[in-house]
């Protein structure tokens, strides 16, 4: 793998990451420009937690025709100017120009006791996973799926040692259902200056079963699904796509290591390319299921960067699509 830096003229960079060609040569050509806007955290004081207020992402691009998509490769220094400014890549990372934390983020001043700011420290990143725009996750190759979780990894590990980051969130939103506003092949890492708050509950609940049994409790859960067997969808090496038994949509599904694994650095060649897989295979499921692709929010779940150990951190990816029937969502 070989990874190239470029700077834009806004301040963002970009990476082109390469495995099968060189890296890709840049364009001159005109640059997306970062949005503007207020950025920061409000504190909730009725709730315990960070609100996140970036008003720069009401301009984001919204669903433009497949010509003026800025995910695509640009075409030539005359073309319509992509975030990509080159003619082809294989994956590509930059910086969100609309993000919800920001390296640079502004100073900010509390409004009372109560009502609290935060500066948006952190970084928002976009990883395109194909210069193709019509293709997807499940249409990936093994050996292409298997690279975006190099990739993956490789950003986890950058992110995770920057001094302001305590969470590491690798995501996609895929669908006009969730509200993506993008159709090309995309996901997104957000690194937090605080650890989620739904993170923090799984963090607590994994405690107190550790605590109690000495055990990880996502390790036990995967252990009785194998045992079980009634819910699993499919299996790879090191990894298996299961039904939770306490599904809170009527089609997550969710992919853990078998083995104790807490973040993608953890993972072996075998069981990088097994996680692959079987993103790859629930994709194609989801898809083949009622004819149409279908629109989820899919999470990974991994250590946090704030420097306290937990024994019950375990990777995991959680699948949930909003579809209850055929042409019913569940709200």
């Amino acid at each position: 793998m070989k990874r190239t830096r470029v700077d834009r003229a806004d301040g963002r960079y970009l990476y082109y990451y390469a495995f099968d060609h060189d890296s890709p040569a840049v364009l001159e050509a005109e640059e997306q420009v970062r949005g503007d806007g207020q950025i920061e955290l409000r504190w909730n004081a009725l709730l315990g937690e960070h609100v996140i207020v970036s008003t720069g992402r009401q301009d984001r691009t919204f669903l433009p025709p497949a010509e003026y998509c800025p995910l695509c490769p640009t075409a030539g220094a005359n073309a319509f100017a992509t975030e990509l400014p080159s003619a082809n890549y294989e994956i590509a990372v930059f910086e969100n120009r609309f993000p919800s934390f920001r390296p640079d983020a502004p100073a900010v001043t509390d409004e009372s006791a109560l009502d609290r700011r935060a500066r948006a420290d952190g970084v928002c990143e976009v990883v395109v996973y194909s210069p193709q725009h019509d293709a997807t996750l499940g249409s990936l190759t093994e050996a292409q799926a298997s690279r975006l979780i190099d990739v993956w990894a490789d950003r986890y590990a950058e992110l995770a040692a920057r001094p302001e980051v305590e969470y590491v969130f690798i995501f996609e939103n895929r669908g006009k259902e969730i509200g993506v506003t993008l159709t090309h092949p995309h996901g997104q890492i957000y690194a937090f200056p605080f650890v989620p708050p739904q993170v923090e509950r799984e963090h607590a609940t994994a405690a107190a079963h550790h605590a109690a049994t000495g055990r990880c409790l996502m390790c036990d859960l995967v252990a009785e699904e194998q045992a079980f067997c009634q819910r699993i969808v499919a299996s790879a090496a090191g990894f298996v796509a299961y039904v939770p038994f306490a599904a809170r949509l009527p089609y997550e599904v969710h992919i853990a290591s078998t083995a104790h694994r807490a973040s993608l650095l953890d993972l072996s060649v075998v069981e990088r390319d097994g996680l692959a897989h079987l993103l790859r295979t629930v994709q194609a499921k989801y898809d083949n299921l009622w004819g149409f692709p279908m629109p989820y929010t899919m999470s990974m779940h991994q250590r946090a960067t704030d420097g306290v150990a937990r024994p019950g951190e375990h990777l995991h990816v959680e699948f949930m699509p909003p579809y209850r029937t055929k042409d019913k969502l569940k709200y």
